[in-house]
């Protein structure tokens, strides 16, 4: 008896219909790309001793600092080289690294914003608030902290320029620093 269309089917093994095939389109792997274009102008605009910080290997630090020399249309194509490179590389502990940095940045942010709070509190406050900051630092000399804080109140009555002010900022960051 001849073979019905229906049983043609039936003659492939059944391990071969268990292979998943992963189709990936086009738009994808054309949004893949331009993500790693991303990352890649992201590195380029890294400062040297940030790039330093990144796992790089010796072709993409040379592409990226041949990058970072170059202007207009070349810029553009040594970017896209970039972001060819960095297809045939795991960039997972890339983007990591650039995490740490930006996260470093936004921390720094937030330690000088707290500073000038902290500062505002000086000069608005009384001697709680450089127990306060004492308590934070204890490094901290309280007769030029006091000094200061007399100083810059002088210079907002008079409306002269905020000296002062600045010092105070500068004294606590340096003691921040320090700590």
């Amino acid at each position: 008896m001849a073979k019905q269309p229906e049983d043609w089917l039936n003659d492939y093994p059944a391990e071969e219909e268990e292979e998943e095939i992963i189709w990936v389109s086009k738009s994808e792997i054309k949004r893949d790309a331009e993500a790693l274009k991303k990352l890649g102008t992201e590195l380029v605009e890294l400062s040297k001793s940030a790039l330093e910080r990144v796992p790089l290997d010796e072709d993409l630090l040379a592409a990226i600092e041949l990058a970072q020399k170059i202007k207009r249309e070349g810029r553009r194509r040594q970017l896209q080289f970039i972001g060819k490179l960095l297809r045939t590389r795991d960039v997972e502990p890339i983007t990591i690294a650039l995490d740490k940095l930006k996260n470093r940045h936004n921390q720094q942010i937030t330690l000088l914003h707290k500073l000038e709070e902290l500062r505002d509190k000086l000069i608005d406050g009384n001697d709680d608030v450089i127990d306060e900051v004492v308590a934070l630092f204890p490094q901290t000399d309280r007769q030029q902290l006091r000094t200061l804080i007399r100083n810059a109140k002088k210079e907002k009555a008079a409306n002269k320029p905020p000296k002062s002010y600045r010092q105070i900022f500068q004294y606590l960051k340096d003691m921040a620093e320090s700590a």
